[in-house]
């Protein structure tokens, strides 16, 4: 009796010793520099890089499910992941109870961008009866308005990065992106050829959102987040990526 009571102990010791597997959504329509994806798998990137440093601040063994951007609040109702980042509560045409916010990770810029040599005197009032360069699935507060009385229509592109490569195409005049994307996408641009922020459109903090589930450390991984951003390790990997680009820019 002793020797299966030892034996059970050792069992139950070990597996309390595992790491928790914990299920990270991917928005297909990321692209660099939040993330770079090899055969649906993330190896690179922003987000990849946050994730992985969550992951082995929580001591969590982290899944990667790469979903598209529409999918993923309902992924979230179903309780199909378990982590999703860079989101704001605005985004969400839902709001699922079972989830908690993490601190504010990144701040993100949208900004209105158009080719070089563009301006834009007249503001948002300018931008009338044109097609404007988007992400299908993303949504643009400061244009809603615009879009709801078709006075703009929307082209949506898979991701941010095609937006921009068919506004540099000329595919239409002015696109939308976020400012880290935007840089990326310059980096390999020699410099009369850059495209360039016309407007800033909305500047917002974007957080996780962790599900409330007893079964999962959810309070471990939050406590991580908020190490990882009080540590300055979050600014660290967002400015290896910024200075990478700054600086291939700089050599063209």
């Amino acid at each position: 009796m002793r020797r299966f009571l030892a034996i059970l102990s050792v069992c139950s010791a070990s597996a309390l010793a595992e790491p928790s597997v914990m299920r990270f959504s991917i928005a297909e329509s990321w692209s660099m520099p939040l993330i770079r994806l090899e055969d649906q798998v993330p190896v690179q990137g922003i987000l990849f890089d946050l994730m992985q440093a969550v992951a082995r601040e929580a001591e969590i063994t982290p899944q990667y499910h790469v979903l598209a951007r529409l999918r993923l609040e309902q992924a979230m109702l179903d309780g199909d992941i378990d982590v999703r980042c860079y989101v704001a509560s605005d985004w969400l045409n839902e709001r699922p109870g079972n989830f908690i916010w993490s601190v504010p990770l990144i701040r993100q810029r949208d900004l209105l961008v158009g080719r070089a040599g563009d301006t834009l005197p007249g503001g948002l009032a300018q931008l009338t009866a044109q097609a404007i360069g988007t992400v299908l699935g993303y949504t643009y507060p400061a244009l809603q308005p615009l879009f709801a009385q078709h006075l703009l229509q929307r082209e949506d592109s898979r991701n941010q990065d095609l937006a921009l490569q068919k506004l540099q195409a000329g595919r239409y005049r002015y696109a939308v992106s976020n400012q880290l994307s935007l840089q990326w996408f310059n980096r390999q641009q020699p410099a009369e050829q850059r495209l360039r922020p016309l407007l800033l459109l909305e500047e917002q903090d974007l957080g996780c959102m962790v599900r409330n589930d007893p079964n999962i450390p959810a309070q471990r991984v939050l406590r991580a987040m908020v190490r990882l951003k009080q540590s300055g390790e979050v600014e660290r990997i967002v400015q290896r990526y910024t200075q990478a680009a700054e600086l291939q820019s700089a050599d063209q």
